[in-house]
Order: C-alpha cells, then sequence, then structure tokens
C-alpha cells in the first residue's frame, strides 16, 4: 500500500458519503481481491449516485483504478441498477480504458445497497455473520465516497455535499452544498414546501430517520431529505415506540414467518429468524433452543420485514431495541457462523422496489430530481458539527477571529484516535467555537 495515497485521503476528511461515516482513509488500508463500487441506491426516492455516476463517470474510474492499483485487488467492479441508464451508457465509454475495471447489472430490488447483499451478487461470496466485506477478500465503497477519493487526488479535501431533496416540495432537485447548512436551508433551495405542517425524513424512506429539528445540520454522510405530511403513514411508522409495537405484537403476532422467508440476511444464510425474535415479545421465549436474543445482532434493520408483515408490525424494532439493551449490558455479538450456502428460494423472494414504493405510499414523489453540480447560493454562514464520523469528535486548530478559506483544516483527530479531519467549508473568519461545532460566518 502507497502510504501517501492513504495519507492523502487522511488529509481529505474523507468518510463514507451514504453510511454511518466511517473514516475512508482506514478503510482502504487494506489488501482485497476485489473492490466493489456499491451504486445501488436502493432506497426510494434518492438520486444521488446514479446520478452522479452518469455525469462523473470518467472522475469515478480514475479513482477507482487507482484503488484497484493501492489495494493490489484483482479487478474493480461497478454494481449498479441496470435501470440507470445514462449512468450505464456514459461508464461504458469510458470503461474500456481501464482493463481491470468492469461494470456489473443488478436488479430493481430492495436492499440491494446493504453491502453484503451486494458482495453476493455481484461474487457469491457470503459475507460471515458479525463479518464485513474484507472477511471475504473485497472492499466496498460508495459512489460518492469514490469521487471524495478523486478529489483526494487532486489535493481538493472534503468540503460539500451532494444530497436528494423530495417530497413535498415545489422543485425536487439533487444538490451540490457546503457541509453545514441546515435541513431548513437545503429545503429552500428546492423551492420550499408545498404544505405547511410537515416532517422530514434524514437518508432514505426505509432506514432514514425523523429529523427533530430542521434547523439540524447537513453532514458528510446526509445522502437525502425527504419531506412528507405529518400524518404519512410512513412518519407513523417511524415514530412508533417500541412499547407500542410490542404490545400489539403480543395480541396479533401470527408468527406466519412472513418477515423471515423475506429477511435479506436470512437469505444470506445467516441465523436470523426475525420471526422466532418476535416471539420474545409475546411470550418471552424464542420458543427454540436455537435461537438466541444475541442473534438480533446480524439484523441490518433494513426494515422490510416490516413491509412484508401482514399485520404491520416491525421486527427489525425489537432487534433494534435487543442490541441496544445487549450492548449495555456489555454484552457483544457472538454469531461468527460462516454460512456455506444461501437460502434455496432466495432468488423468488427479492423484493421489487416498484411494490416497496407502493406500500411505502410515496409512488406520487419518485420523480427526476435533476442534479445541480455547482452551489446554487452563496451561503453567509456554516456550522460544522465536530462529530460527523464514526469514532473521536475533531479537535479545533483554529481560534475565534480566524480568517479561514474554503478547504482549510479546522478541525484535526487526536493521533491513534478513529475519526476524520474538517475543513471549512465556506470562506469566512471563526465566528464562535463550542464542544458541538465551529461557526464559520462571513457577516
Amino acid at each position: 500500500m502507497n502510504e501517501n495515497f492513504i495519507h492523502l485521503i487522511k488529509e481529505a476528511g474523507i468518510v463514507g458519503a451514504g453510511g454511518a461515516g466511517f473514516p475512508t482513509h482506514i478503510k482502504l488500508d487494506a489488501k482485497a481481491e476485489y473492490v466493489i463500487v456499491n451504486g445501488a441506491e436502493c432506497e426510494p426516492l434518492l438520486k444521488v449516485d446514479q446520478q452522479l455516476m452518469a455525469q462523473k463517470s470518467e472522475e469515478i474510474l480514475i479513482a477507482l483504478n487507482k484503488i484497484v492499483h493501492e489495494t493490489g485487488a484483482k479487478k474493480g467492479i461497478i454494481a449498479l441498477k441496470g435501470k440507470y441508464k445514462k449512468a450505464l451508457e456514459n461508464l461504458k465509454k469510458n470503461i474500456t480504458e481501464y482493463e481491470n475495471s468492469d461494470l456489473f447489472k443488478l436488479n430493481n430490488f430492495y436492499p440491494a445497497g446493504d453491502e453484503q447483499v451486494t458482495v453476493y451478487e455481484v461474487l457469491k461470496r457470503i459475507v460471515p455473520e458479525g463479518g464485513i466485506p474484507l472477511n471475504v477478500g473485497v472492499i466496498v465503497i460508495n459512489v460518492e465516497t469514490l469521487l471524495n477519493v478523486y478529489k483526494a487526488i487532486e489535493n481538493t479535501p472534503v468540503t460539500d455535499k451532494y444530497l436528494t431533496v423530495t417530497g413535498e416540495v415545489h422543485n425536487p432537485i439533487t444538490l451540490k452544498v457546503p457541509i453545514g447548512i441546515s435541513v431548513l436551508e437545503a429545503i429552500e433551495l428546492a423551492g420550499s414546501t408545498t404544505i405547511d405542517e410537515f416532517e422530514v425524513i434524514d437518508g432514505g424512506p426505509m432506514m432514514g430517520k425523523i429529523i427533530e429539528d430542521i434547523h439540524q445540520l447537513i453532514k458528510k454522510n446526509t445522502k437525502g431529505l425527504i419531506v412528507l405530511p405529518k400524518n404519512h403513514s410512513l412518519l407513523l411508522s417511524k415514530a412508533r415506540s417500541i412499547e407500542s409495537m410490542l404490545k400489539q405484537a403480543r395480541s396479533s403476532c401470527c408468527h406466519c414467518s412472513l418477515c423471515t422467508q423475506a429477511c435479506p440476511r436470512n437469505l444470506l444464510g445467516h441465523k436470523l429468524h426475525p420471526d422466532r425474535l418476535m416471539r420474545l415479545a409475546s411470550y418471552s421465549s424464542t420458543c427454540d433452543i436455537n435461537t438466541k436474543a444475541t442473534d438480533a445482532f446480524l439484523c441490518s434493520e433494513c426494515g422490510l420485514c416490516e413491509k412484508v408483515c401482514i399485520m404491520g408490525l416491525q421486527p427489525w424494532k425489537l432487534n433494534n431495541f435487543l442490541k441496544g439493551q445487549l450492548s449495555s449490558q456489555g454484552i457483544k455479538n457472538p454469531n461468527k457462523n460462516i454460512p456455506s450456502k444461501i437460502n434455496t428460494f432466495r432468488e423468488y423472494r427479492k423484493f421489487p422496489v416498484n411494490k416497496l414504493k407502493s406500500r411505502l405510499e410515496i409512488e406520487k414523489y419518485d420523480l427526476d430530481a435533476p442534479i445541480t453540480n455547482e452551489n446554487i447560493k452563496d451561503f453567509k454562514r456554516v456550522v460544522m458539527d465536530l462529530s460527523q464520523h464514526i469514532g473521536v469528535k475533531v479537535e479545533p486548530v483554529v481560534k475565534i477571529g480566524d480568517q479561514v478559506h474554503k478547504g482549510q483544516l479546522i478541525g484535526d483527530i487526536l493521533e491513534n484516535k478513529l475519526g476524520a479531519k474538517l475543513h471549512a467549508s465556506i470562506d469566512g473568519f471563526i465566528e464562535d467555537i463550542n464542544e458541538k461545532s465551529i461557526v464559520i460566518s462571513k457577516l
């Protein structure tokens, strides 16, 4: 591994642009057999990655080729859905220049973008329970993260974020915005809301979270903002308490096992049976000596179990609750099994995205949301969160009153600590520094 390459990525402050925000310089500091670019973008309504692949195909391929070379991989594979016609067309035009790069077309099912699902679809390798793709010789990287790697090679740090703003807005759009603006400011760039009573989901409709405060900040891993009416069924589902769900489960769960039959991790051969764990709510027991509460650690919380449940129950929410309870007691995931085969019926149980959109009642919001690659507003003030990644928060390296320019380092990570550097997203001066953020203002 070229230490200079990892140094460039670390200095650029790159984290996973579409997930939990894992520092990329840690992920890429490894040897792998394959590098897979996760271009599935399987959450309905989000449009960032498919449009970046169409418009930035050359940059993406350059960065992929560099990572393949640095990790010693045999090949880099861009996995994207066959329905992303423009992205496929433009990638095909440029990929012939890179003999170690290839394309893989995914079908339109959910959750094709679960990295363990993607690895199996592309390479037919099963990631072990509780494991990561590197356990089977694979590094998986997000499209926008890859674009940020390209910029790092050009000595440009992460200062901006692409995100889709859609739902009840006048002009659904995919934007490039400075990190540190507010959710409200991003929504205003989409022409503001079409309704007065609304709530916003940060992320996709399946795994995204309801935003409690529209003044919340845009971070490096913000992927989308979905504006919905306050009484929308999707919001009611997300806001439902675990206590309410468990109370209903005790009386209405018929233990039909549909949740298990559709579970993506179960279909990969993992020992996860949501229906058996739901019996905890009914009988305070899994009723199976081979099933334990710790099996909940295997859940990716994709939410698909809820959408196939005839009673509208939420096994994923129970699993999330169990993981929290177990972790608070210092109990870690004991499941390390390496499945030898997938579920025989896996191919027939993939859940079509069009059916998912119907069950989520979001079909009318599935609009183009065209991308703009330039900041369409000159923001005068940003609030830079000190914790935009997995790991410890950054330590400010500036002081109040300092003049800073866009791209300048303002927050660093302590040596030997997990984290990612932070850079100014606009020109200005340091207005304030507190325990949570650094405020930059032009005013």
